[in-house]
């Protein structure tokens, strides 16, 4: 019972696992931000080159 009480406090102190959801939440961000960026930018250039077709 000690060794199952040591490995759940030695599990719940491990900063690991929260390394990791960080970088996911990093990641996540990034790829909402650029999606955002670049579809604005599409838009944009979508416009200009129907305008410079026309």
């Amino acid at each position: 019972m000690n060794k199952f009480i040591t490995n759940c406090k030695a599990f719940m102190q491990d900063e690991e696992g929260l390394t990791v959801v960080e970088y996911v939440v990093g990641a996540g961000l990034l790829v909402a931000a650029l999606s955002v960026i670049f579809g604005q930018f599409g838009t944009t250039l979508n416009t200009k080159l129907n305008a410079a077709i026309s």
